[in-house]
């Protein structure tokens, strides 16, 4: 049971990045591209959480977000994430061409 919750935890903070630099991002930056930003303010909010009730809980699950397989499936998280941000932007950019062209005529 206790492993079940570790795994969902770590799950959880999968999407974040290192603690100071979530606090230090804005979400709602205009060109950011980074679909991961709103998970990695949740996951900062859940770690203080714990922190201020389990330290030492606190503690491991900030040791398992900074094992190397937890990092390197954020990296290629973060890199598919990145590539479906750049094909939505291409696909809003097209269907603003066929309102333009097809619809209003201009």
């Amino acid at each position: 049971m206790l492993q079940s919750r570790a795994l969902v935890i770590a799950l959880i903070l999968l999407l974040s990045t290192t603690l100071p630099e979530v606090q230090s991002k804005s979400i709602f930056e205009k060109d950011r591209r980074d679909l991961l930003a709103i998970p990695e303010a949740i996951a900062s909010y859940f770690y203080e959480a714990v922190n201020k009730v389990y330290p030492k809980v606190s503690q491991f699950l900030l040791d398992t977000v900074q094992s190397p397989t937890v990092i390197a499936a954020r990296q290629r998280l973060a890199k598919e994430a990145n590539k479906v941000s750049i094909m939505f932007e291409q696909l809003i950019e097209k269907i603003k061409n066929l309102w333009y062209t097809r619809v209003l005529g201009y």
